[in-house]
């Protein structure tokens, strides 16, 4: 089961007057060198979420899951690797080890094989044995739906389970991946680098109800436009919000060119994605694309 899709962007303007009237870091090409209040940038954070919530009303996990426990699964293996590459390795290995008992019981060179395209695959066999014997001895055989139980699973951090508690269970949570960092850090949301801390910092913009679309929202908007070597400044639909314009190809053709998935014409990383997706699903392993 998945998280609802559509939630309510509010500015929620009664911010405490206090923090309201902290000065923030002054945004890279603004007018003036005034420093940016606390209230200008939870307006000008939430103004880019509602900005984006436009772009991409059909933003979702990008992983193929049915329940909890397949997603925990993708989530630990997209590791160092594409959602594609993931969906497109775990229906084997979902029809060999469709629960936690199975997959616990999994013999391992079996394992690494199903998994060896996702890349770094002894450990994250490891990592799957690992936490699949630990929800069957431990949780009944059910990924639990708390966070500080998820974390002490092998192969489980923060950013995993937050995913697995934003989109099988309903429970709000930011994902700060590589995308969802770098963007914050370009928008001035904060300049930390530590994943931890650009949660706390991140999660303290918005209400807590926005916490998982908007997490979906910025990763599909780093994948598709917002890229590390290359943005596409000159096609971004939030470009007149972002103190980071220019950093990338600002000639609307140019740019153009570079966006990716949906947003290029291109197929997406889902083989099965939403019925609202407005791109072409991704092909099978193996299959000519």
């Amino acid at each position: 089961m998945t998280a609802p899709r559509n939630s309510a962007v509010g500015e929620q303007e009664s911010a405490d007057s206090t923090e309201a009237s902290k000065p923030h870091k002054s945004v890279k090409g603004s007018k003036g060198a005034h420093p940016e209040s606390r209230l200008a940038l939870v307006r000008r954070a939430r103004r880019i979420n509602r900005e984006l919530a436009e772009v991409y009303p059909y933003a979702h996990p990008e992983l193929d899951f049915e329940n909890s426990f397949q997603l925990l699964v993708a989530t630990v293996l997209s590791a160092q690797t594409t959602d594609l590459r993931v969906n497109q390795t775990t229906p084997a290995l979902f029809a060999a080890y469709p629960t936690p008992e199975d997959m616990a019981a999994a013999d391992p060179e079996a394992l690494e094989q199903l998994i060896r395209p996702t890349g770094f695959f002894r450990a994250k066999a490891k990592s799957l044995l690992g936490l699949s014997a630990a929800l069957r001895d431990r949780f009944g055989g059910e990924v639990p739906g708390r966070l500080e139980d998820l974390v002490t699973l092998p192969g489980v951090g923060r950013k995993t389970a937050n995913v697995v508690l934003g989109n099988a269970f309903g429970v709000p949570g930011l994902t700060v991946d590589t995308h969802f960092g770098r963007l914050v850090r370009r928008w001035k949301w904060t300049a930390q680098e530590d994943p931890e801390k650009v949660e706390a910092e991140i999660a303290a913009l918005f209400p807590k109800s926005e916490w998982t679309m908007l997490s979906h929202r910025i990763i599909f908007h780093g994948r598709r436009v917002c890229h590390a070597r290359k943005p596409a400044c000159g096609a971004c639909p939030i470009a007149p919000l972002c103190p980071a314009y220019g950093e990338g190809e600002t000639d609307p053709d140019k740019a153009k060119k570079l966006l990716k998935y949906e947003m290029g014409g291109q197929p997406g990383q889902r083989l099965r994605p939403p019925s609202d997706y407005p791109g072409r699903p991704a092909a099978p392993l193996g299959a000519a694309e």
